[in-house]
């Protein structure tokens, strides 16, 4: 990517907003994601306006107040529902505040998994085969049609929650009503067993892949946050032709959801070597476990300066 000049570009931007915590079901994640990014900008020396975004009364008197008057726009450090679904982005231009990320239709769509797929499917782009989940769900058939080797997933939720990987009909079951806990729309998705990687874009660019290996059966949300024996490849083993075919995946998925500003591409190689995109991320997490940070490093952006280019991108949007 081009160099910044750090110390001009702070001079741009001056004062932001962070909004950061929530109240999805990855509020944890967020207030930890806001407050790495909190902290950058503070030692970059932009002034920062913190708004924990778990009473929406109180956010929406926040953003209208005096402190935020002379705000250069709103960095989202938001997670999940409430943040990552375009409700916040909404409110943001309601309120004439340009913001980090993607929009509003971009932002909704991601969140949703399932209408995700159906998209990337009718563009030809590839995805793991799926089915959506209900009550009148055969049980039977469904984990048939799926090769015996599934992931449940509430189409909603982000980090993994609710998630988990069924091989019978009875299990398939039993984890449908897990995730309906936390969302009203629930899939199944053909398990991919291979190599998972993640794609990091940032401003229109794919930065270095990286490749996840958890020791559990999965990349799940303790793996994510908190397991010490998860490995991060990056670079991710792949010869140069390979990954810059990925990332080029990557970045069409990313677009062909109206991705905008900077996100996380999620996807599973196959025994075969053939890619199969699982999700992109609007918003990812930005704690010390996260993939983003470690992909801008492995292209010789330090995190501050990560922080710095996605607050700039308010700047584009006035």
């Amino acid at each position: 990517m081009q160099p910044l000049d750090i110390s001009a570009n702070v001079n741009r931007l001056k004062k932001i907003a962070v909004l950061y915590g929530g109240y999805s079901a990855e509020r944890d994640v967020s207030l930890k994601s806001g407050q790495a990014a909190i902290s950058a900008l503070q030692r970059l020396g932009v002034e920062v306006v913190a708004i924990d975004t778990q009473d929406s009364v109180k956010t929406l008197a926040k953003l209208q107040s005096h402190e935020c008057k002379d705000i250069a726009g709103a960095f989202i450090a938001l997670h999940g529902i409430g943040g990552e679904d375009g409700k916040i982005q909404g409110l943001l231009e309601s309120l004439s505040i340009p913001y980090t990320g993607s929009g509003i239709l971009a932002s909704s769509l991601c969140m949703d998994k399932l209408r995700t797929k159906q998209l990337w499917s009718g563009m030809g782009l590839p995805s793991a085969k799926y089915i959506d989940l209900n009550e009148q769900t055969g049980w039977q058939t469904t984990i048939q049609a799926l090769n015996n080797d599934a992931m449940v997933k509430p189409a909603h939720e982000g980090s993994s929650i609710g998630m988990s990987r069924v091989q019978t009909a009875e299990a398939l079951k039993k984890a449908y009503y897990e995730a309906a806990k936390y969302d009203a729309s629930v899939l199944a998705e053909q398990f991919i067993i291979g190599a998972e990687y993640t794609v990091a874009v940032l401003n229109g660019h794919a930065l270095p892949v990286v490749k996840l290996k958890a020791n559990g059966a999965f990349y799940d949300y303790d793996a994510k946050y908190f397991a010490s024996d998860t490995q991060y490849h990056c670079p991710c083993g792949l010869n140069e032709e390979r990954e810059n075919a990925l990332k080029k995946l990557a970045v069409d998925a990313f677009n062909a959801v109206n991705g905008c500003g900077w996100g996380r591409v999620d996807v599973m190689a196959d025994e075969q070597g053939e890619f199969y995109l699982l999700e992109v991320n609007t918003s990812p997490g930005l704690t010390t476990h996260s993939l983003v940070p470690m992909a801008a490093k492995a292209d010789g952006i330090e995190f501050d300066e990560l922080i710095l280019r996605i607050a700039l991108q308010v700047l584009d949007k006035k």
